[in-house]
């Protein structure tokens, strides 16, 4: 999967809607930064390993030599330092991130981590900033959803169990309509018109409230894995929801999505137990 700058958005706090999802994604700074404009890029890195991301944005802005400076290297200085000040030890010392190339889209990947102000009250975000952890009540089903939504473009993410799956285990997409949390032990996710999802238990691909069919199509297909990652891939260009295994693509289980900021999600149900979801940027073809 390849790794585009990190997308818009609070590193913490409420969820935000983003087209492309780049910092300085779509174009370059073509104004006159004067003497700045001049000074050697090893020079400018240095200035900017002690900005926050939101200068950063404003300063690939600037002119054309910044822009440069900030996005010609994902694993530069400016990008390890903002790493290494944004991200939890434990994120970085772990597999977590083992599948982003660069420091740069693993700060991106904690801007699209799951959102703390944006969950059931039941759930919350371990200190690696991209775990739920559902706590042990009976009768409830929990959810959330990420810190950034989506309304263009293409975008791809990883999802695993890190415990028992339970009745019901859901992952998707969601509006930010969607409730997050909802009483007894259902499929939350995709149990309205705001939300689309896949439960791993069942293999059943859900919305509105209904069963529309099972997934992947294909004579007996395998049971989830605990710690098998899924990756999930959203096409807002051409409406579509798909999965893959591994490196095996299921196939698209959503068709006709709706043009609205959708959100990556999950619901579960087992207390203690924990989902992981990790941000991937735009998917590769092929």
């Amino acid at each position: 999967m390849a790794a585009p700058a990190p997308g818009p958005g609070a590193a913490s706090g409420g969820a935000g809607c983003s087209g492309g999802g780049a910092v300085g994604g779509s174009g370059s700074g073509s104004g006159s930064a004067g003497a700045g404009g001049r000074l050697p890029s090893r020079v400018l890195e240095l200035v900017f390993s002690y900005l926050e991301l939101s200068e950063l944005r404003n300063c690939a802005l600037v002119c054309k030599h910044w822009y440069r400076c900030l996005h010609g290297d994902e694993n530069s200085e400016v990008w390890r330092s903002l790493c290494a000040r944004s991200l939890a030890e434990e994120a970085l010392r772990t597999d977590i991130l083992c599948n982003l190339p660069s420091y740069k889209a693993k700060v991106r990947a904690f801007q699209h981590a799951f959102s703390t102000n944006d969950c059931s009250r039941n759930v919350y975000i371990k200190k690696n900033g991209f775990t739920l952890h559902r706590n042990p009540i009976a009768q409830s089903t929990d959810g959330a959803r990420t810190k950034i939504g989506f309304s263009e473009g293409r975008h791809a993410w990883e999802v695993w169990w890190e415990g028992p799956l339970g009745t019901v285990a859901v992952i998707g997409i969601a509006t930010k309509r969607a409730p997050m949390q909802c009483q007894g032990y259902v499929a939350l996710l995709g149990s309205d018109d705001q939300s689309w999802g896949w439960n791993l238990v069942d293999n059943n691909l859900l919305h509105n409230g209904e069963v529309n069919g099972s997934f992947p199509q294909c004579n007996n297909a395998p049971k989830y894995q605990i710690g098998e990652r899924i990756r999930v891939i959203l096409d807002m260009e051409d409406k579509t929801l798909a999965f893959e295994r591994g490196y095996e693509f299921l196939g698209v289980a959503f068709r006709g999505l709706p043009k609205v900021c959708l959100y990556p999600a999950v619901s579960a149900v087992y207390g203690n137990t924990e989902v992981t979801l990790v941000y991937l940027g735009k998917p590769l073809d092929g």
